[in-house]
């Protein structure tokens, strides 16, 4: 018999009138605003202009919720395709099921397209928001609390959770918290690359590339808990081999990222207030150079004029004297 434990919300919807607000769709929309503005601050202090962030994240969030939601049905196509089964559910997103390595392949694209659009460094700005998308990791995963989903085996330890629903195959009882631990774990991973970035200056991608491998080892062990269903290959759960062979390609980019471009990017934004070739005058305006190409010219002319002017005078100073 379990004295503590972590309660379920007896209702993952509430209704304002006829408008549903659904737990799962506001942690999201909260971890996108977490990392947001974190990214932003971030970028900010690394060179770049307010708002690029923002901007960017226009095109990575839809890409990214798209992504996340085919990695999802792919990977366990039976629950919306079997017999029995409605396809429609596929577009149910509020209902849950978004694979996180869809959602950080396809974001990554969208990203891609952003920044290009804003003539931003791909990676300098991966290195920017990737704290942010660990925080937002964080406060995406208690949706699955509201849900009553993706729990781990039976457990009596204090601060297993309570499941009371019985819908799709749920049985009432005392688990582990999965999503807990990958809340907890995710606020490590940020509180990790944010350190690991101001004391090894990370840059070129390596700090999202250190965000990444370090959420794969707590994703391996997490995912050893979960006793929903998904595929196995050679006896392990998909998404642990997923994380496995994620992780030593993050690794494997760190090590040649960090002998091919070491240190941290010097410009991360052109036409950002303190990048290099900005003037000083108005915050944003870039000089193309002429100017000081003119003052050193004149500079150069009047230098000469001294030097060629002096042996006149000297020769003319001794013919007097």
């Amino acid at each position: 018999m379990n004295l503590a434990y972590i309660p379920s919300p007896s209702h993952g919807v509430l209704y304002l009138g006829p408008i549903p607000l659904r737990g799962y769709a506001f942690c999201i929309i909260i971890g996108v605003f977490v990392a947001v503005w974190l990214g932003n601050k971030r970028w900010i202090a690394r060179g770049g202009q307010s708002g690029t962030v923002a901007d960017i994240a226009v095109w990575a969030v839809p890409f990214g919720l798209v992504g996340g939601r085919l990695y999802h049905v792919i990977t366990d196509y039976e629950l919306y395709f079997s017999e029995g089964r409605d396809w429609v559910d596929a577009f149910k997103v509020w209902e849950g099921g978004l694979g996180i390595w869809g959602a950080i392949a396809l974001g990554g694209l969208g990203a891609w397209i952003g920044a290009r659009r804003r003539g931003v460094p791909m990676p300098a700005y991966a290195d920017a928001v990737a704290p942010g998308i660990a925080f937002a990791q964080a406060i995406g995963r208690w949706g699955n609390w509201f849900n009553q989903e993706l729990y781990g085996r039976e457990t009596d330890l204090p601060w297993a959770l309570h499941i009371t629903s019985s819908e799709g195959g749920r049985v009432p009882g005392h688990y582990h918290p999965t999503f807990l631990y990958e809340s907890l774990w995710c606020i490590g991973v940020a509180l990790l690359v944010i350190w690991a970035d101001r004391r090894f200056r990370l840059g070129h991608g390596r700090a999202f590339a250190l965000y990444v491998a370090a959420y794969c080892v707590g994703r391996g062990w997490i995912e050893y808990l979960r006793v929903d269903d998904a595929h196995h290959i050679l006896g392990l759960r998909l998404n642990v081999w997923t994380a496995a062979v994620v992780f030593l390609l993050a690794v494997l980019y760190i090590v040649v990222s960090a002998r091919k471009r070491p240190g941290r990017e010097e410009l991360v934004e052109p036409g950002a207030p303190g990048a290099p070739g900005v003037s000083g005058g108005a915050a944003g305006e870039v000089s193309d150079g002429t100017a000081g190409d003119e003052e050193a010219a004149a500079a150069g002319e009047e230098k000469a004029g001294v030097s060629d002017r002096a042996p006149k005078d000297e020769a003319e100073s001794a013919k007097k004297s």
